[in-house]
């Protein structure tokens, strides 16, 4: 996404946004308590990315996928550490796309060129290659390294340090933010308290409407209002809040409290730069659910959002199982997303074409932490500039129809949920009862 393509949000004063929602509409915010600390938000899109599950990452595999497009690989080497490389092979610039990956060790499809983390420099933080295409190679492989990201896993995701460059020795890559600000425990959440299900989506619109859809409160009630299982939540419920943000240089957070009962709280959402997003009720420790959104720019208008509800009720495994929890809830984030997905795609061609323009957006009360967002995300964007390349790919979709095969389309996910759910129903309850009746 280029710079002007937001810059409607230039000029805005956060100050203009504060007058209350027109009579009519489902929600009302109509006071405000903002808190700003001395050190303002981290500027900046780099940073921690949560890639994938660490489920995800099966033994011998290469996972493949890009980051603001730029391709990239994750995998485990011999020693089941994780490691991200530029999905560029030094010796001839090919893809390692149709190689393999065999005990830590990966080899290239073009020439045999075998890179490990383990070979003759006795140096776990740079990948090495061992030979090219025959051990004659030796003396010449020995001087070839794998470009790379920091990588580490925490709380059951794979998290990537997307940086200015990548380096050929991962001592040179300096971190210029924490993991701990995206660990759940530092944020008070109890992990091990909790049970939880998760879905991969992936859209194919723009990144940053994707997060600005996350971080508001109005929509749910049009939009989702007959799909979330919440009375209070829908279209015909006429619902006033008060809100509080609160910011510091770790997160923006924004907290609903019901006006007719200041001390009933709604909702909290706490964004985290660069993508991820908490959304929960009441103080983390004592929470009953956790909802954990990770967003991943994979490049020009394509982006995927892991999607993990943590839970403290309805642990058991057996009661799960019997009454199909996952399943259910798995279908209900399908059907969310299928909702969100055709706005955020029509917003995104509005956006793309430049067809919002400052003096048509009329941003709202509710609307000030994604005036605050936008501002960050400007400033943010110009500093690191991670679309540099967005032109220059346009034309190209190599990853998209071959290595990423981009995207599994919501509805291709939906369905095979429910084809799942017919099937485990009629395991669990038809089969045992034609059996019965073929017994009696």
């Amino acid at each position: 996404m280029e710079n002007k393509q937001i810059n409607f949000f230039k000029s805005k004063d956060l100050n203009t946004v504060l007058k209350p929602f027109e009579k009519g509409s489902v929600v009302k915010i109509d006071s405000f308590d903002f808190r700003e600390n001395k050190n303002d938000l981290n500027i900046g899109l780099f940073g921690w990315y949560a890639i994938c599950p660490s489920t995800e990452l099966k033994k011998n595999k290469l996972h493949y996928f890009s980051l603001y497009d730029e391709p990239l690989v994750l995998y485990r080497d011999g020693n089941e550490n994780v490691k991200c490389i530029k999905n560029i092979c030094p010796h001839r610039g090919a893809s390692f796309f149709g190689g393999t990956l065999s005990n830590g060790v990966i080899t290239c499809p073009y020439h045999g060129a075998e890179f490990s983390s383990e070979g003759s420099c006795q140096n776990l933080d740079r990948i090495t290659c061992s030979h090219i295409i025959d051990n004659n190679y030796d003396n010449y492989a020995k001087k070839i390294h794998l470009s790379q990201y920091k990588a580490l896993e925490k709380d059951g995701y794979v998290f990537v340090h997307f940086s200015k460059k990548s380096e050929t020795d991962l001592n040179n890559l300096s971190e210029d933010s924490p993991i701990s600000n995206h660990e759940l425990s530092n944020n008070g959440f109890l992990i091990d308290d909790f049970v939880s299900e998760q879905v991969l989506v992936d859209f194919k619109c723009d990144w940053s409407r994707i997060i600005e859809n996350h971080l508001d409160i109005l929509h749910l009630f049009w939009v989702h209002g007959d799909t979330i299982p919440d009375k209070d939540v829908n279209k015909n419920v006429l619902v006033s809040f008060k809100q509080k943000i609160n910011v510091t240089h770790k997160y923006i957070e924004s907290i609903y409290f019901y006006k007719n009962d200041p001390s009933k709280e709604f909702i909290r959402i706490k964004y985290m730069p660069p993508g991820r997003i908490l959304i929960y009720k009441g103080n983390p420790s004592a929470c009953r659910y956790l909802q954990v959104l990770d967003h991943i720019p994979l490049g020009n208008n394509k982006a995927r959002v892991i999607v993990r509800h943590y839970r403290k009720f309805l642990k058991n495994k057996l009661l799960n199982n019997l009454i199909l929890f996952k399943e259910t809830q798995r279908k209900i984030f399908y059907k969310i997303f299928d909702e969100d997905y055709m706005i955020l795609k029509t917003q995104t061609y509005n956006h793309k074409l430049e067809l919002i323009k400052k003096d048509e957006i009329k941003l709202l009360g509710e609307d000030r932490i994604i005036n605050y967002f936008w501002k960050w995300y400007k400033k943010s964007e110009e500093k690191d500039n991670p679309w540099k390349n967005i032109n220059k790919t346009e034309q190209l979709n190599v990853y998209d129809n071959v290595i990423l095969k981009y995207p599994p389309e919501i509805k291709k996910l939906e369905i095979i949920n429910n084809i799942d759910i017919i099937r485990k129903t009629f395991v669990r309850f038809a089969a045992p009862l034609l059996i019965f009746m073929l017994i009696i």
